[in-house]
């Protein structure tokens, strides 16, 4: 329960897309209480996202409203090398996102729970559990179908920590009411908040990508592919275009090959040799850390895997390069 004369701390969750940014914008210009922005990086956005964050950080700033960026931190890792990534995460474990099984999304590991992480270390929501409050936490679902189902499965819940508000459904806005408010702050309107890869991507979306992403989706699907029972990829299963669909597979390294994004080649050479790189390198560090408890990281392996998957000629010679990152540095 809240006590009327204590303040109560308010934290706004902000995905940096649409819906959360305009309501940003308008609770600042209304002056609503903000006392902490937090954006959670999964590590994998989309290039336009990583552009926008600090554009918009910094329009806060000059408003007096804190914002932090929080990570997930894994502490626990199955197969070797540690990874710090939501990409590092499906490639080092040969896995697709839960998304792609119908098993709901990736936000409770890599949204939620490191905004809860960060706040349990945060004085006012320290102070405010203590004296038996909950947070104020908002979120930025608006008054389309998308959010009327997401809003429908969280609005019955009764969190012990946090009192969600949805300030978005308050004011009756829809995502064409956020692009013009976004618009008229005279900010540029950022893409849709999501990973690069996420099953829910539209066509358009992953036409937009740049190379070194697409190549990762290609690694993504060809590493998870030999337990791939129940579907096809990371679209699920084809998509044949019946009534207004827009028809695609349900692998998008199959959609990038029919679209010419990538070159044949240079697919073939992913699928063929990175895998199975991959696995070796593993095994190799596996054994080293073993031996010298030495942790090494993905990312070290996902830098040589960016610089040689985009020469197909080259890349046949790439698994003795990533035998040589065993040792860290």
């Amino acid at each position: 329960m809240n006590h009327p004369h204590i303040d109560v701390p308010v934290i706004v969750a902000w995905g940096a897309g649409v819906d959360s940014t305009a309501m940003l914008i308008e609770l600042v210009e209304r002056g609503e209480r903000i006392d902490m922005v937090l954006f959670a990086d999964t590590g994998a956005e989309k290039p336009e996202t990583y552009l926008f964050i600090p554009i918009f950080r910094a329009w806060l700033a000059d408003r007096g409203v804190p914002s932090e960026i929080v990570r997930y931190v894994p502490r626990r890792f199955k197969n070797w090398p540690a990874y710090r990534t939501l990409t590092e995460n499906l490639v080092t474990n040969g896995a697709l996102p839960s998304i792609a099984f119908g098993r709901g999304t990736c936000s409770l590991k890599w949204k939620v729970a490191p905004q809860h992480a960060w706040a349990q270390s945060w004085p006012p929501a320290i102070a405010a559990w203590g004296r038996g409050d909950k947070v104020v936490k908002l979120i930025g679902y608006d008054c389309g179908p998308a959010d009327d189902r997401r809003y429908a499965e969280v609005r019955g819940l009764d969190d012990p920590l946090y009192r969600h508000r949805y300030p978005l459904r308050e004011w009756g806005w829809s995502r064409a009411d956020c692009i013009a408010r976004i618009e008229r702050a005279g900010l540029p309107v950022p893409p849709k908040s999501a990973c690069f890869f996420c099953t829910a991507a539209k066509p358009d979306e992953i036409r937009a990508l740049p190379a070194v992403q697409l190549r990762q989706i290609v690694l993504i699907e060809s590493r998870a592919q030999p337990r791939l029972r129940t579907v096809e990829g990371l679209w699920r299963k084809t998509v044949l275009g019946r009534r207004g669909a827009q028809p695609r597979p349900g692998s998008m390294t199959a959609f990038i090959r029919a679209e010419g994004l990538l070159d044949s080649a240079e697919i073939d050479a992913i699928i063929a040799t990175a895998p199975r790189s991959l696995t070796r390198w593993q095994a190799a560090v596996a054994e080293e850390v073993a031996a010298e408890g030495m942790r090494p990281e993905m990312a070290r392996w996902m830098t040589v895997f960016d610089a040689f998957a985009g020469t197909p000629d080259r890349i046949d010679g790439a698994p003795g390069l990533y035998a040589g990152l065993r040792r860290p540095h």
